[in-house]
C-alpha cells in the first residue's frame, strides 16, 4: 500500500471513529476533516511515517498571520486527536504532537442578553397563525431550558412533557439528560402543539419544530430567525440561540442556582466550563458597583 493510499485509508477510519464511537455532528466531522486534510497537504507529503515535531511546528508556523489563535488551537487539537487516534488503533508506533504546546488562547466571555432585553425579545413573536407560534414556543425553549441549537432541532414530541414540565435531550456525544421547562415555556409549546394538531401534523412523535414545509427546522434557520427577531425587539446585544443558552445560565446564576446543577442542565461534561458564568455574573455584579457605589 502507498503512502498517499495508506493515508486515505487512516483518514477515513478515523473519520469513522468520529462518526459511529465519538457520535460527533455532521459539522464537527467536516471541520476536523478540513482541519486534517490541511495539515495533511503541508506537512506529510511523504506519508504519516515521515511526520515529526518539527514539521507539525512548521505547519503551525504557516498558520501565524493567517489564521487566529483560537482558530490554529482548534486546528492542532484535531491534528492532535487524529494522531492519538492512530497511536491507539496501532497505525502508527509515536505520535508527533505529543511535545506541541498548544497556543494560548484569549478566553471570551459568554455573551448574554439582560432581563429586559430577553422581555422585549420574548414579545416579538406574535400572532395566533402557526409560525408565529412556533417562533415563540423556540425562543420561549431555549431561554427557558438552555438547550443548545442542535439539540432543539433534534427535539421530537415524545421527549417533551409539557405536564410535567421536563424535556429529554439528546445530547453531545448522544449523552441524555433532563431538564426542566418553566411555565410560560410550557404554555408557549402547549399552544404550539394545539396549532399544529390543528393543522393536521403529527404531535404524538416527530419533529417539534418544524419549517413551513413540514420539515425539521434546521439550526440555520433557528439562527436566521432568532436573529430577524433580536433586531425586531431592539435589543442592543447581538445574540444568536447560543446567546440564549448564555443568558440562561447567566441568570440561573444570578438568581443563586447552584453551578453544578447549572452544569447539569447545560449538559457540560466539565465543570470548568460552567465556571465560565462565574466571570459574566461577576462582572455584572462590578458593572452595578462602579454605576452605583458614590465611592467607586
Amino acid at each position: 500500500m502507498t503512502a498517499p493510499t495508506a493515508t486515505a485509508a487512516a483518514v477515513e477510519a478515523w473519520v469513522e471513529f468520529l462518526r459511529v464511537e465519538r457520535h460527533a455532528s455532521p459539522h464537527t466531522v467536516r471541520a476536523y476533516l478540513a482541519d486534517v486534510r490541511q495539515f495533511l497537504a503541508t506537512a506529510a507529503p511523504d506519508g504519516l511515517d515521515a511526520v515529526r515535531a518539527g514539521g507539525v511546528r512548521h505547519w503551525l508556523r504557516t498558520l501565524d498571520g493567517v489564521a487566529d489563535r483560537n482558530s490554529i488551537a482548534r486546528k492542532l487539537a484535531a491534528v492532535r486527536g487524529f494522531f492519538r487516534f492512530l497511536v491507539r488503533t496501532g497505525r502508527l508506533a509515536a505520535d508527533p504532537t505529543v511535545a506541541i504546546a498548544s497556543p494560548r488562547t484569549r478566553r471570551k466571555l459568554p455573551a448574554h442578553l439582560s432581563l429586559d432585553e430577553v422581555d422585549r425579545l420574548l414579545a416579538v413573536p406574535a400572532g395566533d397563525r402557526l409560525l408565529g407560534l412556533r417562533d415563540r414556543a423556540i425562543v420561549e425553549l431555549l431561554y427557558s431550558s438552555g438547550l443548545r441549537v442542535s439539540e432543539l432541532c433534534g427535539l421530537d414530541w415524545s421527549r417533551l412533557d409539557t405536564g410535567a414540565g421536563l424535556v429529554r435531550v439528546l445530547g453531545k456525544g448522544r449523552k441524555e439528560r433532563v431538564v426542566p421547562v418553566g411555565r410560560p415555556a410550557r404554555r408557549a409549546l402547549e399552544s404550539y402543539r394545539a396549532a399544529c394538531a390543528a393543522a393536521g401534523r403529527e404531535v404524538a412523535g416527530g419533529p417539534v419544530f418544524r419549517n413551513a414545509r413540514g420539515g425539521r427546522l434546521t439550526t440555520r434557520s433557528v439562527a436566521r430567525l432568532i436573529a430577524a427577531h433580536v433586531v425586531a425587539s431592539g435589543a442592543l446585544t447581538p445574540a444568536s440561540p447560543h446567546a440564549l443558552r448564555h443568558t440562561f445560565a447567566t441568570h440561573l446564576l444570578g438568581g443563586g442556582a447552584d453551578l453544578r446543577a447549572i452544569q447539569e442542565m447545560l449538559g457540560h461534561a466539565s465543570l470548568s466550563t460552567t465556571q465560565r458564568y462565574t466571570h459574566v455574573d461577576l462582572r455584572r455584579l462590578a458593572e452595578a458597583y462602579d454605576r452605583a457605589h458614590p465611592r467607586a
